[in-house]
């Protein structure tokens, strides 16, 4: 039988849960997507357990066109959908 916390296998000890992630892209370029569509795009300063994100070098894109720039931006936890990593610079044919 399986021991305690085993749960699942397969990982080989690579298990990583949510809070590990965000604590892992702290510092580096991200994806924030609002319920309303609105992309903003910068780098991730800090975050809370609400889910309320500071950014750096923040910019805003709606349908996929850059709208505003903005230095620093502070998003509230409830209107965010995801968050993802960048792999590239987006606006350079993003």
């Amino acid at each position: 039988m399986s021991g305690v916390g085993g749960g699942g296998g397969g990982g080989g000890g690579l298990v990583k849960t949510p809070a590990d992630f965000l604590k892992s892209i702290r510092g580096r370029p991200v994806v924030v997507k609002l319920n309303s569509g609105v992309d903003y795009r910068g780098i991730l300063a800090c975050l809370d357990g609400y889910m309320n994100i500071a950014m750096e070098q923040t910019e805003e894109y709606v349908n996929g066109q850059l709208k505003n720039k903005y230095g620093d931006a502070f998003i509230r936890g409830n209107n965010v959908l995801y968050i993802s990593t960048s792999k590239r610079t987006q606006g350079e044919g993003g």
